[in-house]
C-alpha cells in the first residue's frame, strides 16, 4: 500500500467547499486503485484564524507541515477581515518561500463542453512554468523620504541558479509533451534582468537540441495567448510574467474557477503545495455553487507529482467527460452546484 500524507489547508471562502470536494474524489480514486491511500490532516489556518490569534498560522506551522508529503491548499484571503498583504505573506507566500517551492506550474487547456471566450480557440493545450522564488516579487527594496519627496524602491532579483533551474524544468516538461519551449522576456525595455534572462535561456537551450525554442516579449506574448494560444506548448517565465500569463490562460479556458497550479519543491527537502488559481470568492460562499474543477484538476497535478501520471490522465479525462456532458457550475454557464459536479466525477471514478 502506497500511503501519501496530505496536509489539507482549506483556508478561506470557497476553499472550505472545494477542498472537501476534491478530497472526496481522491478518496474514490484510492478505493478504486486499491494500492494507494491518502491520509489527510486538516489545519484551520485562515483569515478567521488571524482574527482570533493575530497571525495566519501558529509559530510551529511549518514544522507541522514539513511532515506531510504534500500540501493541498484551497484559497487564502478575505479583504473584509484581513488586508491581502498580511494574509498572503503570512501564509501562502511564507509556505512557498520557506519550503523552497521554487517552481510554479499552471496548465491551460480547452476542455470539452466549456465555451472559451475566444471565437476560435483551436484546442489549445499549454503549460506555463513560472519561476516562483525571486524575480519581480523579491522583498528587496524600501521607501525613503516623506510627502511629495517620497520614493519607493522595488528591486527585482534574478539569480543564474534560479533562472536556469526554471528553464531546465520547462525543457524537461517539454520533452514529454510537444517539444517546444517559449521564453517570456522584455529585454527591449528592461535593460538588466531581461537581457540576463535571455542569455541564460540561450545557454540552457544548447543542452536540449531536440527542443524547438522561441523567445517572445511579454506584451506580444500576452496578445498571442488571446489570438493564437494553440501555437504554444511550454512557456517559461519570470515570477511576475508567469503570474500574468497564467491568469490569461485561465480566462481563455472559460473561467478562473477551473485553473489548477502546483508549487514544486525540486530538492526533496520540503513538501510541494498544490492549489487552484482562483481566490476565496467571498461573494458566492455558502451558496453551494463554487466550481470544484480547479481544485480537482489540482489534485491531478498532485497525482502526477507522486508518479501516478496514469491516474492523473484518467482523472483529467473524467473531468472532461463531465464538462462535455454539460454538468457545469454557474460560472461556466451551467445550472449545477459543487456537490453535483463532484458526484458526477466520483460516479465516473468508480467505473474505472
Amino acid at each position: 500500500m502506497k500511503k501519501i500524507k496530505i496536509a489539507s489547508l482549506p483556508g478561506d471562502g470557497v476553499g472550505k467547499e472545494v477542498v472537501p470536494a476534491a478530497q472526496t474524489v481522491l478518496k474514490a480514486i484510492s478505493e478504486v486503485h486499491g494500492g494507494l491511500q491518502f491520509e489527510f490532516t486538516e489545519y484551520p489556518w485562515s483569515c478567521e484564524y488571524y482574527l482570533e490569534h493575530n497571525q495566519m498560522m501558529p509559530e510551529d506551522a511549518l514544522d507541522r507541515l514539513q511532515d506531510a508529503d504534500a500540501i493541498f491548499l484551497g484559497a487564502v484571503g478575505n479583504q473584509k477581515l484581513v488586508p491581502d498583504h498580511i494574509s498572503l505573506w503570512g501564509m501562502l507566500i511564507k509556505i512557498r518561500r520557506e519550503f523552497e517551492q521554487v517552481i510554479n506550474i499552471r496548465p491551460a487547456k480547452l476542455l470539452k463542453g466549456i465555451t472559451s471566450p475566444l471565437t476560435n480557440p483551436k484546442d489549445f493545450d499549454l503549460l506555463v512554468v513560472r519561476e516562483n522564488s525571486e524575480g519581480e516579487y523579491s522583498e528587496v527594496g524600501g521607501r525613503i523620504f516623506r510627502g511629495e519627496d517620497e520614493v519607493a524602491i522595488q528591486n527585482a532579483i534574478f539569480s543564474r541558479r534560479g533562472t536556469e533551474r526554471a528553464m531546465r524544468y520547462a525543457f524537461e516538461l517539454a520533452a514529454k509533451r510537444r517539444k517546444h519551449v517559449t521564453s517570456a522576456t522584455k529585454s527591449n525595455g528592461i535593460v538588466h534582468s531581461m537581457p540576463f534572462w535571455d542569455e541564460v535561456f540561450q545557454s540552457v537551450k544548447s543542452d536540449y537540441p531536440n527542443i524547438v525554442t522561441d523567445s517572445q516579449h511579454i506584451d506580444a506574448l500576452a496578445a498571442f495567448f488571446v489570438t493564437q494560444p494553440q501555437r504554444f506548448d511550454v512557456i517559461v517565465a519570470s515570477n511576475l510574467f508567469g503570474d500574468v500569463l497564467t491568469d490569461i490562460g485561465a480566462a481563455i479556458m472559460g473561467s478562473i474557477g477551473i485553473a489548477p497550479a502546483a508549487n514544486i519543491n525540486v530538492n526533496g527537502k520540503f513538501p510541494s503545495m498544490f492549489e487552484p488559481v482562483h481566490g476565496s470568492a467571498p461573494d458566492i460562499v455558502g451558496k453551494g455553487i463554487a466550481n470544484p474543477l480547479g481544485q480537482i484538476w489540482t489534485a491531478k497535478l498532485m497525482l502526477d507529482h507522486f508518479g501516478e501520471e496514469e491516474l492523473g490522465v484518467k482523472l483529467l479525462d473524467i473531468i472532461e467527460d463531465v464538462t462535455a456532458a454539460g454538468i457545469l457550475t454557474p460560472d461556466l454557464g451551467g445550472k449545477y452546484g459543487t456537490a453535483d459536479v463532484t458526484a458526477a466525477i466520483v460516479e465516473r471514478v468508480h467505473k474505472l
